[in-house]
């Protein structure tokens, strides 16, 4: 094990050449990997909530330094997944490892290093890609806990380097970049310097959207839900966007908007202000929900849905 110390100030590469590369964040469900790609970046582009499995699909932001620039993949968590919709979202996250320069695998130091963390690691550790572990949520955890959680994972994987951060705080997020931009190869930047993501607006306000009704609901119903962009009007001062929420019950709908329309409001309304801080932009969003039977089950709603 290699235990990468604390750093302060800005990143700088390990040399003058430039570097760059795609770098997959992957690992289980709820170790941070959304949060830690939004912090490194300075800027939401992948959405958040404490519901596992927050993230379906690959999400790309774009972090330019001086001389290197990082492409990182977010990456849905790795689980054991029954339902089709679930396979889906593991193989894409496989996918993503196997085809990235470099893996980061993210842990939960709060919760320890569980079972699940160890079939992760492994995954990663087989994909014969330059890695290295970050232990995650250390600002949750005292030194004193810290230090024997790095010394285990380090004897079950020793020649690994470990860095612990914050990406809550933002703690030793320097140490990390420079430690991913050494396993970096050579090469041009292939994003102009001022780009974040590659994902559309359409595709913004699809996950804006529905990262509010992760927030919103609970039980069956977060997972039960997709949002697909019917419309997008693009004005001098303001976006005009429609949206439809598919749901796969009757009940499910009715939970969806809720008495009187409230959680539908209520959704909206958060995630408007979550677009508008984005874009900086005044946002018109009108949403329906739409029963489509069993859609997550559904090889071709997947497909048109891009999972």
């Amino acid at each position: 094990m290699t235990y990468v110390p604390s750093m302060t100030g800005e990143s700088t590469p390990a040399s003058a050449a430039s570097r760059c590369g795609t770098v997959a964040l992957a690992g289980r469900s709820n170790v941070g990997k959304s949060t830690l790609l939004n912090r490194l970046l300075g800027a939401k582009v992948a959405i958040t909530s404490p519901k596992p499995q927050t993230t379906r699909s690959r999400i790309l932001g774009i972090r330019s330094l001086p001389s290197a620039q990082m492409v990182l993949l977010d990456t849905p968590g790795i689980h054991r997944a029954r339902s089709l919709l679930n396979r889906r979202m593991v193989e894409a996250a496989e996918r993503t490892i196997v085809e990235a320069d470099a893996v980061v695998a993210v842990i939960d130091a709060n919760a320890g290093f569980t079972p699940s963390d160890r079939e992760a690691v492994r995954r990663l550790a087989e994909s014969r890609r330059p890695w290295l572990v970050a232990v995650n949520k250390i600002d949750l955890l005292s030194p004193a806990a810290l230090l024997p959680l790095l010394d285990g994972i380090g004897k079950e994987f020793p020649g690994t380097d470990l860095v612990p951060v914050s990406a809550a705080t933002g703690e030793n997020l320097a140490a990390l970049e420079q430690a991913i931009v050494t396993r970096l190869p050579p090469g041009e930047p292939l994003y102009p310097a001022d780009e974040l993501t590659d994902q559309t607006a359409r595709i913004l306000v699809q996950e804006f959207v529905r990262e509010q009704i992760f927030r919103a609901t609970e039980g069956e119903i977060p997972y039960k839900t997709a949002v697909v962009v019917e419309g997008f009007e693009e004005k001098p001062t303001v976006n005009a966007v429609s949206a439809t929420i598919l749901v796969e019950r009757q009940s499910q709908k009715r939970i969806l908007v809720g008495g009187g329309g409230a959680m539908i409001r209520k959704i909206g309304t958060r995630a408007r202000l979550e677009l508008e801080r984005f874009f900086g932009k005044r946002f018109y969003l009108d949403l329906f929900v739409k029963v489509r039977r069993d859609w997550s089950s559904n090889p071709r709603v997947l497909s048109e849905l891009g999972l």
